[in-house]
């Protein structure tokens, strides 16, 4: 389903040059820093953390020092982030390059097998201004993660939660009574959410318009007010 669209034979050696290619344009950034307000790596198979996302400034005591090597962390003025599929990254990498980014807008973290309830807690934390947040198929974040970083986003206003399996409806009432600004959610495929939840969040916060709900609870419904 999530085809890169390259022949067989051609999609590795493709990505391989990501990571070098990021690394020149960061180091670029380095010399001269960029007012860049967004940027997709999505699906950047091969990105690791170590060399994009953490500081390279092993043995510092300074508890934000700054990047040593190509690294996101330079890009200050950033407002826009897609890290889909960029299956190599952990809690502890998203964790360090979210603190950076307080100003962020909005963040894709879709299709990211290592992010747990700890990682979401933490980019709660270091990025409170998302107002778009997409975490499609992220199957290890459960309601203890979302019962925790909930209250911090109460500007969000589009989240995609599809396919996220561990969640219940006891995210969805986290989220009712903290993101009175949602106007769109995405929970198709959540095995664990019902049709009788959706329509008690709807009762919660009747400004969003649309609940994206196909197949929760066994139903092919998509309600839109």
């Amino acid at each position: 389903m999530y085809s890169s669209g390259w022949p067989a034979g051609a999609a590795e050696p493709q990505r391989g040059r990501v990571g070098r290619e990021l690394a020149q344009a960061l180091g670029s950034v380095h010399r001269a820093p960029s007012q860049l307000a967004s940027l997709s790596l999505a699906h950047c198979s091969s990105l690791k953390p170590r060399l994009e996302l953490e500081h390279q400034a092993s043995g510092t005591k300074d508890p934000c020092p700054e990047p040593q090597g190509p690294s996101l962390l330079m890009l200050r003025a950033l407002q826009e982030l897609d890290l889909t599929a960029c299956s190599k990254l952990t809690d502890a990498s998203l964790a360090k390059v979210c603190s950076q980014f307080p100003q962020l807008r909005q963040l894709s973290l879709s299709l990211l097998p290592e992010l747990t309830d700890k990682g979401l807690v933490a980019v709660a934390s270091g990025c409170p201004s998302l107002e778009h947040l997409a975490l499609s198929h992220c199957s290890r974040v459960s309601d203890k993660g979302w019962a925790q970083a909930a209250s911090s986003w109460p500007r969000l206003q589009h989240l995609n939660l599809s396919s996220c399996s561990q969640l219940t409806e006891q995210t969805l009432d986290a989220i009712g009574q903290v993101c009175r600004q949602l106007r769109v959610l995405d929970v198709t495929m959540c095995p664990g959410i019902n049709m009788a939840a959706v329509r008690h969040f709807q009762a919660q916060l009747p400004q969003v318009s649309c609940v994206q709900s196909r197949f929760v609870g066994g139903a092919d419904l998509t309600l839109t007010l």
